[in-house]
């Protein structure tokens, strides 16, 4: 990563901007810059010891999405480690991560295609399905010439008002209107820290249509049982143990070959069997004749004992380096600690620190990074002796 001083006016794109001893630019925290750190901490080991094992940094590129790099690793017979560590999560050390379902509600609409207002076009500009979503656009075109724009244009204005939610609203021409929804960016894992664009641009639209009588059961499915929350409570699956509540983040919005499409990221606490969240979405989608419930991919949850000999090595570096007494936490989140045995994710995110993956203005501070570099060294010589 480039590093630039950062100047008034002026915005540095792909640069890693110092200002007030932080590291802004993406992936800053995750996960480039602990990256960064395991990499002088490996070399500061390098200079001045010598180890009984040898340390290897793998690094992945598709971790965000189906982890195509790290499986294509192993399967091509690579060294595998026989102990490690991820730097993508928190300290002083992860012991839990929860499951992860990404799934979709899906309906054909081409039976909608002679309603009165139609959904032309939806964008939500490349958001991949583990982040909270800051913008979502739709076109909106009217078919039926009775129907008057301003009055539309006035519906909405007044659906806007009452819910409070920041969606602008651009004539095209006399048939054709865009709306795009603002939101705040977040991980999925964290979405009380974001706020949802497209969530909100579909409860405006179904109450929009609502309005002028037309009935998708996509919608009014989305309005009984998903709306705004992320936790799941209306459809019963807000489960919550050791690792944390569920969250249920709606990450993608999508028309193709006219097919309406709600994308779904979902995190179950490590004690969920998956089937119990899927049999409740099939329970409240049956009587939805026209709405299928898919499941796209399936992340199974990380659990390893407190007690395990590398969770408490692992904890126990942190705590010494920075004279703590904290113990293993559970996370949300999924890391490449999946991938082998006898792994888990430790750091690079300091506790009671606002975690800034994903989010807008990402950063790492400097004085935490260069923390992070003795731990992980000392943490490279205790894992050593295993």
């Amino acid at each position: 990563m480039l590093f630039q001083k950062a100047k008034a006016g002026l915005i540095h794109h792909f640069y890693g901007t110092i200002h007030d001893n932080k590291i802004f630019g993406r992936g800053a925290i995750d996960d480039k810059g602990p990256v960064i750190s395991s990499l002088y901490a490996m070399k500061a080991i390098m200079e001045n010891y010598k180890l009984k094992k040898r340390v290897r940094l793998i690094l992945g590129l598709n971790e965000e999405n189906d982890w195509k790099c790290i499986n294509y690793y192993k399967a091509h017979k690579e060294d595998l480690p026989s102990v490690s560590f991820s730097p993508d999560a928190d300290f002083p050390c992860i012991y839990a991560e929860k499951s992860i379902l990404t799934s979709y509600l899906k309906m054909d609409y081409s039976s909608h295609l002679t309603d009165d207002i139609i959904l032309k076009e939806i964008n939500t500009y490349g958001n991949p399905i583990n982040v909270v979503p800051k913008v979502c656009s739709i076109t909106l075109k009217i078919n039926d010439k009775k129907l008057k724009m301003s009055e539309i244009i006035d519906s909405l204005k007044n659906l806007i008002q009452k819910s409070d939610f920041e969606i602008d609203i651009y004539k095209i021409d006399e048939e054709e209107l865009k709306l795009t929804s603002y939101g705040l960016q977040s991980h999925a894992a964290h979405p009380d820290l974001g706020i949802n664009a497209i969530s909100r641009l579909i409860v405006i639209l179904y109450k929009l249509f609502s309005i002028y009588d037309i009935s998708l059961e996509l919608f009014d499915f989305f309005e009984n049982y998903i709306n705004i929350d992320y936790t799941g409570k209306n459809l019963n699956i807000n489960f919550e143990d050791q690792s944390g509540n569920l969250t249920l983040n709606v990450g993608d919005f999508r028309l193709k070959n006219n097919i309406l499409e709600i994308g779904m990221n979902i995190r179950i606490p490590v004690s969920v069997n998956i089937i119990e969240v899927g049999n409740q979405f099939m329970k409240y989608t049956g009587p939805y004749l026209n709405i299928d419930f898919d499941t796209i991919s399936y992340k199974p949850a990380l659990y390893v004992s407190k007690e395990n000999k590398l969770v408490k090595t692992l904890c126990g570096v942190y705590n010494e380096v920075t004279n703590s007494n904290l113990e293993p936490i559970a996370i949300g989140g999924a890391t490449f600690a999946r991938a082998f045995d006898n792994c888990i994710s430790f750091g690079p995110n300091f506790p009671k620190c606002i975690d800034m993956c994903h989010q807008t203005d990402e950063f790492i501070d400097i004085d935490q990074l260069l923390l992070s570099c003795k731990i992980y060294a000392k943490a490279i010589l205790a894992l050593d002796d295993f």
